[in-house]
Parts: structure tokens; C-alpha cells; sequence
């Protein structure tokens, strides 16, 4: 009769394990994503690829936010549930109105350069991060929902739908880059930047919704 919850237990533990590692792993990915697109956006003039890295500074302050969770219960898993709800509340408000504001520097700035016709820089590098985030982002998340399902983590979910997002501002910013680069079309970035508005405001709203969720809970 013991050995199935101490099996269970230790099955739980090597979850959390294999979610502290993912986490870390989406760290190191987020902190290379925003430099090189932040980097390459400003040199080349590229609202899209601007917008692209401050999403991967919000997703990074999010998995930063998911990984003290996860360790707290590596490291005690009798830990105050209400002590982790408090940081999810925090991190979602935060993150939620960060993306909004950031929804509505794009529009302005997208409107502004349609507007003068502002042509931007083609970017190399930012082509070839969109490409290498469309095959990273979708082993993250699968991961990551693995996790989540084993240890009943919603954060944990909602985090991966976070990397959900990324690949298709991935591959709306690809598109856009590319047609910049290939046919010379000035306002294929601020229209593909205007596209990801859509995933922007949705991931925003969904954060603030959860947050919203979890106070009234």
C-alpha cells in the first residue's frame, strides 16, 4: 500500500526536476533571442524584430518567475501553496500590462513608419533567429506541457502557451523579413510588426485574465 505513493512521489520529484531544467533551458534561450533581436532590430531599423525581443525580455522575466516556483518545490515540496499563488499573481499582472504597452508601441511606431515610409535595414541575423525559434520554441513548449501535466502545474501551462505565442510571432516576423530581403518591399516590417499584435494583446489579456482568476479564487 506505500510503495505506490512513495512511487508516485518520487515520479512527481523527477518532474519538477525535468521542469527546473527546461525552465533553465528556456532562460539561456530568451536571454540569446533578445540580444541578438533587440541588437539586430535596432541596427536595421526593424520595429518587428524590436518588438520580438522585448516579448523574449517578458517571457524571460516569466520563466524567471516560473523557475523560483519550480524550486521551491524541488527544494520543499510541503511548500505554502499561497506563497507561490502570490508570485504567479505578480508576475502575470506584471507581464500582462508589460505586453500591452509594448502592443501599443508597435501600432504607433508600425502607423509612423507606413506613414513617412520609413525603410528599414534588411537583417540577416534577424532572419536567421526567426528560423532557429521555430524549431527551438516548439521543443520547449512540448516539454513544458509534459511537466505541466504530470505535476498538475497551470503556470506551468500557460507558460508554455507563452512559447505557443513566440513561435508564431516567429513565424510572422519570418515572413515579414524575408519579404523584405528577398523582393525589397519596405513595408513588409511594419505590417508583419502589425501582425504580431494580434499574439501580442492575446498573450497580454490572457495574463491578466489568469491574474484577475487567481485573486478572486
Amino acid at each position: 500500500m506505500s510503495i505506490q505513493p512513495i512511487a508516485l512521489r518520487a515520479s512527481h520529484a523527477r518532474q519538477v526536476r525535468a521542469g527546473v531544467a527546461v525552465e533553465w533551458l528556456t532562460i539561456v534561450w530568451m536571454v540569446i533571442e533578445a540580444a541578438v533581436s533587440l541588437s539586430a532590430g535596432i541596427a536595421a531599423g526593424s520595429i518587428a524584430l524590436v518588438a520580438f525581443g522585448v516579448d523574449s525580455l517578458i517571457e524571460l522575466v516569466s520563466a524567471g518567475v516560473l523557475l523560483w516556483r519550480l524550486i521551491l518545490e524541488r527544494r520543499d515540496p510541503a511548500v505554502d501553496p499561497e506563497r507561490v499563488e502570490r508570485a504567479e499573481r505578480t508576475a502575470s499582472r506584471v507581464v500582462g500590462w508589460s505586453l500591452l504597452v509594448l502592443a501599443a508601441y508597435v501600432v504607433l511606431h508600425s502607423v509612423y513608419n507606413l506613414w513617412t515610409k520609413a525603410i528599414p535595414d534588411s537583417s540577416v541575423a534577424g532572419v536567421a533567429l526567426a528560423a532557429a525559434a521555430l524549431v527551438v520554441m516548439p521543443l520547449l513548449v512540448r516539454a513544458k506541457l509534459r511537466v505541466a501535466a504530470s505535476i498538475n502545474s497551470v503556470a506551468l501551462k500557460g507558460d508554455a502557451m507563452c512559447g505557443v505565442v513566440c513561435a508564431y510571432m516567429a513565424a510572422t516576423l519570418l515572413v515579414g523579413l524575408g519579404l523584405r530581403a528577398v523582393f525589397g518591399w519596405w513595408w513588409a516590417d511594419p505590417v508583419a510588426a502589425l501582425g504580431l499584435v494580434y499574439f501580442i494583446v492575446r498573450e497580454g489579456r490572457e495574463a491578466l485574465t489568469a491574474q484577475c482568476g487567481c485573486a478572486c479564487d
